[in-house]
């Protein structure tokens, strides 16, 4: 039995897709209000906020994913994950269920210094210290044997589907309205951004390799380094049409974060828009080099056969 513990997000979604076409059709999604995507799927709602439940989602597990998001709200980031994190971890020790985590790169510093698994973590604002905290925690469980477990990372989203991202909201969401992109800080600073389905292919991938636990990997990204200005580039070929972008302040998102609680929570991740953001994926490159991973003008190929069918 394979678990996923979060499983109506877009990365959960996906991960049940590919464990069930590469890997195994005994799986059991688990969420507040889970929903099948396979006739075979086992459903289990639980709130793993709850010990007693999350324990109950657990058991009879072998691997365990934990892939839960959470809107990007500070405060509710500080009360639930690390407790969200702590249930896990401690139902995974009691059924001998091994764990994989999908981390984000909140906690790493936000400089232009390539990224690695090994770069150590120093966050900036809330949303990062929770993020730091969390994995801390399951670093030590590891250390101590408490759980069998692997740290799957990934950095900032674009896909397709239900994918959250302000690079999907504020280019291609924009591009298919037909208004100007908007970007921020700075649209020739060289970005790495992940295609969601790729997220979840790796991560099956790794949850099914047996030699990949007790480390820490960062999950595969198109190894051209991007600009907002080239994802505008590709998204004008796509469209076929004239795409015009706007770059988005400082003094702009200081003044909005006045008024709009979406831009209060931008607020701390964007020191790393104005400098280039390289996240290095040469460690899984080297483990897994069958691996393909979707280039930027294919997803953004693909984010457009999307929106042309909506």
């Amino acid at each position: 039995m394979q678990t996923i513990l979060g499983a109506n997000g877009q990365i959960g979604t996906e991960l049940a897709r590919e464990l069930h076409d590469s890997y195994t059709t005994d799986i059991r999604l688990v969420s507040r209000h889970p929903r099948k995507l396979h006739d075979t799927d086992e459903l289990l709602s639980a709130d793993l906020m709850n010990a007693v439940e999350t324990d109950t989602a657990v058991a009879g597990s072998d691997i365990v994913y934990l892939t839960v998001g959470l809107p990007p709200d500070s405060a509710l980031w500080a009360e639930q994950l690390p407790t969200m994190m702590k249930n896990t971890i401690d139902a995974c020790e009691k059924h001998g269920a091994k764990l994989v985590f999908f981390d984000n790169t909140y906690m790493y510093p936000m400089t232009s210094a390539p990224q690695t698994e090994g770069t150590p973590f120093s966050p900036n604002g809330s949303k990062g210290r929770t993020r730091a905290a969390m994995t801390t925690m399951l670093l030590e469980a590891m250390e101590r044997g408490r759980v069998e477990a692997v740290i799957c990372r990934a950095p900032e989203f674009y896909g397709p589907g239900k994918t959250q991202s302000f690079t999907n909201s504020l280019v291609f969401d924009a591009v298919a309205e037909g208004k100007k992109a908007r970007v921020p800080l700075s649209a020739d600073t060289r970005r790495s951004l992940i295609w969601t389905p790729d997220a979840s292919r790796a991560m099956a991938l790794i949850g099914n390799t047996a030699s990949a636990y007790g480390q820490t990997w960062h999950l595969p990204v198109d190894k051209e380094r991007i600009t907002y200005k080239d994802l505008v580039r590709l998204a004008a070929q796509r469209w076929e049409r004239e795409v015009s972008y706007a770059v988005v302040s400082k003094i702009v998102f200081a003044v909005g974060r006045l008024f709009s609680k979406n831009v209060r929570e931008l607020w701390e991740l964007l020191p790393r828009y104005a400098v280039d953001n390289i996240f290095v994926t040469d460690k899984f490159t080297d483990a897994f080099p069958d691996f393909r991973v979707t280039t930027y003008a294919e997803g953004v190929a693909a984010i457009h056969r999307e929106r042309a069918r909506s």
